[in-house]
């Protein structure tokens, strides 16, 4: 019997500066404190958990990781949120786009301060209006 996994509950990153890392996802996403430590903070919305601890980033050890936004309005508003906040976005100008070649699914990239590649996206968001 294989295993079933659900939603992501929670993860840890290693970062330079748990505070710092706190800062910057608590100005441009809907998340709240959930504890401190010496050596980390983590942060939730009630449905996930991102845990920050002090160490050395590794950003290259994965590509990226995606949360799904429920329409492109929200995709458009986060994009809005980001470059308001100053926030290292991919593709400048032209920001949202198919996640893949000929995908149906649309989302942006951006990037943390600690290098980490990060994507909102929004599924079948091309027949959803995607500009």
């Amino acid at each position: 019997m294989k295993i079933q996994l659900g939603a992501v509950w929670h993860f840890s990153l290693a970062v330079r500066d748990p505070e710092k890392s706190a800062q910057f996802w608590t100005k441009n996403f809907d998340l709240q404190e959930m504890f401190r430590s010496d050596e980390a903070v983590a942060l939730t919305n009630d449905a996930m958990i991102i845990g920050f601890f002090k160490g050395k980033p590794h950003p290259d050890t994965m590509d990226h990781l995606s949360f799904r936004l429920d329409s492109m309005r929200a995709l458009r508003e986060a994009l809005e949120t980001l470059k308001k906040n100053g926030v290292e976005l991919e593709d400048p100008g032209d920001e949202i786009g198919p996640t893949s070649s000929g995908s149906p699914n649309m989302g942006l990239w951006f990037h943390d301060p600690d290098g980490y590649r990060w994507e909102l996206s929004v599924q079948n968001g091309a027949s959803r209006g995607a500009h």
